[in-house]
C-alpha cells in the first residue's frame, strides 16, 4: 500500500490500497514510518505525498482491524504505537513535505496530512476527525497538532462533530496551505520549486520553522555565506542566470 520512488529529487510517496478506500492498517503505518526513514536517507529534497486512487485520499484507519483490539486488550498500544510511528517519522523528515489531496481524507488521515508542511486541496477535497462518531478519541499528539493549526475553536469544531470540512473552508481555516481545482498538478510545481532552492537552505528552514528557539540556527546562518552552493547561486543572480 506505501510505496515511494525518487524522481528528480522528489521523493514521490503514494498511498494505494485498491478496495479499501485506502484505509491504512497497522501494517502500513509501520511501512510508512520505514518509508519516511529511507527517505531521509536518500538524496531527495522534497516529498510529495499523494494517493493513487481516484474518488478517496485515505479513509483513515483500517476499521477492520479494530474488533481484534476489542478482544485483545494487549493489541491497542500496538495501533496507537503504530499510527504515532508513520505520523511522527513524517514529521520528523528534515526536508518539506507537500501532500495533494484531491477527495476524502479522514479519521487518522487527517493526522498525516498534519505532519506535513503544505497542504493543497482540490475541489474534490474534503476532511473530517471521525472518532468521536465511534466512540474514540484522538491521538494527543495529533490533537496538538490540530489545534496549532487552525486554533481551538475550529479544532473543536472538527473533532467534537465529526463533520466534514470542504475545500474551501479548510482554506479558510489554515487546515490546508493552498486550494486548486486539481491538487496534483499544483503539488507537482510547488514540490519542483522547493527541489530547485538550495537544499541545505530548505533544510535550515524547515529547521527554523520547527524550532525556532532550538541552538545553532545563528551559526547555521552564519556559516551559509562560506559555503560554495551560496557562492554559486549568488553569481549565478548577479549575472541575471536566476
Amino acid at each position: 500500500m506505501i510505496r515511494w520512488q525518487l524522481h528528480e529529487q522528489i521523493a514521490v510517496l503514494t498511498l494505494d490500497r485498491g478496495g479499501a478506500r485506502n484505509a491504512i492498517p497497522i501494517a502500513a503505518w509501520q511501512a510508512l514510518a520505514q518509508a519516511a526513514d529511507d527517505i531521509a536517507a536518500s538524496d531527495a529534497r522534497v516529498v510529495l505525498l499523494h494517493s493513487a486512487m481516484p474518488g478517496i485520499f485515505s479513509a483513515g484507519a483500517d476499521l477492520t482491524e479494530f474488533a481484534a483490539l476489542i478482544a485483545d486488550p494487549s493489541l491497542r498500544p500496538r495501533f496507537r504505537e503504530a499510527m504515532a510511528a508513520g505520523v511522527e517519522r513524517i514529521a520528523a523528515l528534515p526536508i518539506p513535505v507537500v501532500a495533494a489531496v484531491d477527495a476524502g481524507c479522514f479519521g487518522a488521515a487527517v493526522a498525516l496530512i498534519l505532519a506535513c508542511d503544505i497542504v493543497v486541496a482540490g475541489d474534490g477535497a474534503a476532511f473530517a476527525t471521525t472518532p468521536a462518531k465511534l466512540g474514540l478519541s484522538y491521538p494527543a499528539r495529533d490533537v496538538a497538532r490540530l489545534k496549532a493549526r487552525i486554533g481551538t475553536g475550529q479544532a473543536a469544531r472538527m473533532l467534537f462533530s465529526g463533520a466534514p470540512v470542504d475545500a474551501e473552508r479548510a482554506l479558510r481555516i489554515g487546515l490546508v496551505q493552498q486550494r486548486a481545482d486539481k491538487a496534483m498538478p499544483v503539488a507537482e510545481k510547488l514540490a519542483a520549486a522547493i527541489a530547485a532552492n538550495a537544499p541545505d537552505a530548505v533544510r535550515a528552514l524547515k529547521a527554523a520553522l520547527r524550532d525556532p528557539l532550538a541552538s545553532g540556527h545563528d551559526e547555521t546562518f552564519d556559516a551559509a555565506f562560506g559555503s560554495r552552493e551560496f557562492a554559486a547561486r549568488l553569481t549565478a543572480f548577479l549575472e541575471g542566470r536566476r
